[in-house]
């Protein structure tokens, strides 16, 4: 009897409970071979390539191997294992190797090509001519102009990556969990608050430890960092943190992902010379906003310029409070979150761990909920039924008017085997089946909170609250999209230095009084955030504003110089530039042992290589664009349905510039951003 493959199968939902690691090889083996198939067939008929007899089926074949590989690829992602990982290598190897071999299919490059050329095309919607003229350009960065020889080389070259990719990330996870600390006497652990002690005495039970027990994860090591008055756990956790997956530190080579990055960016400047481009950072930004490195680069000098001189000031402040005030003579960056906090405290009395108890996250998610209705009109009512990885996560549907129009997936919680960090991903894309059906747009939201201990419930802080609003934003470019063409709906399409806009956007609530009055709600007497807190909060949010500006500037500079680089990509070449880019726009000294890089997941396992630089791009447009809320009212209705409608409805259907100069009026202004930062202008 043959047990039929789930993943092979056309669920609207994800079947996780159906799912087992050994499924994932068959079912890409067969939706490959089926996707062969399926080009071969459409390139065989004697009719010329249309939109309904050429693209269409073709998208309907590609959106099954989308909805199996958005499964198992969040898997990989939230539920790590050795099975899985095996199986994921292997799978990412043979979707490598397919999207290589359409990127330079000549027939499907033709038969695109023949439409565009068409009097048809003319009549094609907005969205579908974007759609091809897209896919033309991605054939040309696929190599579809090259000889075969050279093809070759550069199918080689891409499987190569995406393989180096994943060692990468396996060897931060696995650095990331290989190091603990265990504590036996909690007076180690003094200034820490209850919170932060009950997540590291769960950590130590679900390791069969008695006592505390301090890891890597970020609900970990950033409450140590700021707030442990043991000095030398600060510094022992400091260095272990910031010397991970490197050459140095505990594991030292163990998972050293030097050598790996080597390889990446060697790997990145030959396909950039093949392809005819001076370097990676040209490929790159062939389908973003911004026009050249050269420009990228002048812009983040202009806010340098600009934050530099305000951060040493910053930064002197800290020194001299630190030295006055806690006996600091010299101060180390394992004191500077430490240091930061108490005078932070000092100054306007307020710290994050007292905000806390007024953002329990079943709290803070009603608020983003009720923030997304005044805005956007737009419900959202929780899934009763649904197939689940994990008993943390939940499924809510999206209603406009009563009607379903999307659904996402929430899983809030730190846990072992889930990668760091806070991330929005597809699961389904919004795009027409026929006539009368449309896939609706679902999306997976992920954050790493500390989860409820012993009954209490999480709390989060306000940094985490905004974390949320932000993840929170992506996912609503993707669900509000209005487009049914698959390549251009919801973040499908969209630029990358401007994909982060709707997310930075959606942070801005988390700073009003009108919108906190709902977001907030004490944990035990429910009473929003009193007035005085809010004004220490709002007081307090420029608070080493240009500190954390200048850190920021000195990722997307180091990135973009990196990948503006044709050689010298050894591992002293790439700590060389980092350091060269610390020297101009760094205030917090760093260690010889810091192996930041070595950690920097965005550009060397994620899709923001020469792209980092895109959080500062999108985050003027995003200030410019909650100008007009402040101007016109923060849940003013005429603005909020036009941001829906003009930039979240449209996906990448129109070029972000457009849309962006379409809601706003007019061209981005940086001023909005440096006034909300607290940084002179002058």
């Amino acid at each position: 009897m043959t047990t039929t493959n789930p993943l092979l199968e056309d669920f609207e939902l994800p079947p996780f409970e159906q799912f087992s690691a050994e499924q994932i090889e068959p079912a890409m083996t067969q939706l490959i071979e089926d996707g062969k198939q399926t080009i071969e067939q459409l390139l065989a008929n004697s009719e010329p390539a249309t939109w309904q007899n050429f693209i269409e089926p073709l998208d309907q074949q590609e959106r099954r191997m989308d909805n199996a590989w958005a499964l198992f690829s969040h898997l990989s992602n939230v539920k790590d294992s050795p099975e899985l990982r095996d199986a994921y290598g292997k799978a990412l190897a043979m979707v490598t190797e397919y999207s290589t071999w359409l990127g330079q299919h000549a027939g499907l490059f033709k038969a695109y090509k023949s439409i565009e050329q068409s009097e048809q095309f003319a009549d094609l919607s907005i969205a579908q001519q974007e759609t091809i003229r897209q896919a033309l350009l991605d054939f040309r960065l696929s190599g579809i102009d090259l000889p075969a020889e050279k093809q070759q080389q550069y199918a080689q070259l891409k499987t190569e990556l995406a393989k180096l990719s994943q060692t990468y990330s396996e060897q931060l996870l696995d650095a990331t969990q290989s190091w603990t600390r265990p504590v036996d006497d909690v007076a180690e652990l003094a200034g820490l608050p209850q919170t932060a002690l009950d997540t590291l005495a769960q950590y130590a039970k679900q390791k069969d430890q008695t006592g505390w027990l301090i890891t890597l994860e970020m609900p970990s090591v950033i409450p140590v960092l700021t707030y442990a008055d043991n000095r030398e756990l600060r510094e022992e956790v400091y260095r272990a943190n910031v010397s991970k997956a490197s050459d140095l530190g505990p594991d030292a080579g163990k998972f050293d992902n030097g050598p790996v990055m080597t390889e990446i960016l060697q790997k990145r400047q030959q396909v950039a010379e093949l392809l005819g481009y001076n370097s990676h950072a040209d490929v790159s930004l062939a389908t973003k906003m911004a026009q050249s490195p050269t420009q990228v680069i002048e812009f983040l000098q202009q806010l340098a310029d600009k934050a530099v001189p305000q951060a040493k000031q910053e930064f002197e402040q800290l020194a001299a409070f630190a030295k006055n005030e806690l006996g600091i003579n010299e101060l180390q960056p394992w004191d500077v979150s430490y240091a930061s906090e108490k005078l932070k405290q000092k100054t306007y009395s307020i710290s994050q761990e007292e905000l806390r108890a007024y953002f329990p996250a079943s709290k803070a998610l009603v608020g983003l909920f009720e923030t997304t209705t005044r805005l956007f009109n737009v419900t959202f009512e929780p899934a009763e039924e649904f197939e689940s990885y994990h008993p943390d996560v939940s499924l809510h549907n999206v209603y406009e008017n009563g009607k379903l129009i999307a659904r996402f997936y929430l899983d809030l919680y730190a846990r072992e085997g889930k990668r760091g960090g806070a991330w929005m991903d597809d699961c389904r894309v919004r795009m027409q089946l026929d006539e009368d059906n449309t896939q609706l747009p679902v999306a997976y939201l992920t954050c790493n909170f500390t989860a409820p201990v012993d009954g209490k419930p999480s709390l989060l802080t306000h940094d985490e609250v905004t974390t949320l609003f932000h993840e929170f934003g992506h996912g609503l470019h993707h669900m509000l999209t209005r487009i049914n063409v698959k390549s251009v709906s919801g973040i499908n399409g969209v630029a990358w230095d401007a994909v982060e806009l709707p997310s930075q956007f959606m942070e801005n609530w988390c700073w009003q009084e009108e919108a906190l009055a709902f977001i907030s709600g004490h944990v035990e007497t429910r009473e929003k955030l009193p007035k005085d807190m809010l004004e220490k909060l709002l007081a307090a949010k420029n608070f080493q504003s240009a500190m954390a500006t200048v850190r920021q500037l000195e990722f997307s500079m180091f990135d973009m110089l990196l990948h503006m680089k044709t050689d010298g990509f050894s591992v002293d070449d790439i700590q060389s530039l980092l350091n060269e880019v610390r020297s101009q726009v760094s205030v917090v000294p760093a260690i010889a042992e810091n192996r930041f890089q070595n950690g920097f997941a965005h550009i060397f396992a994620g899709g923001y290589a020469a792209g980092y630089y895109s959080y500062k791009w999108a985050e003027v447009l995003s200030a410019d664009a909650f100008s007009r809320f402040e101007e016109e009212g923060i849940f003013n209705e005429t603005a909020g349905l036009d941001f829906r409608n003009i930039v979240l409805a449209n996906g990448g259907s129109v070029p972000a510039a457009e849309l962006f100069e379409k809601f706003r009026g007019r061209e981005p202004s940086v001023e909005p951003l440096l006034r909300h930062n607290g940084i002179a202008a002058a």
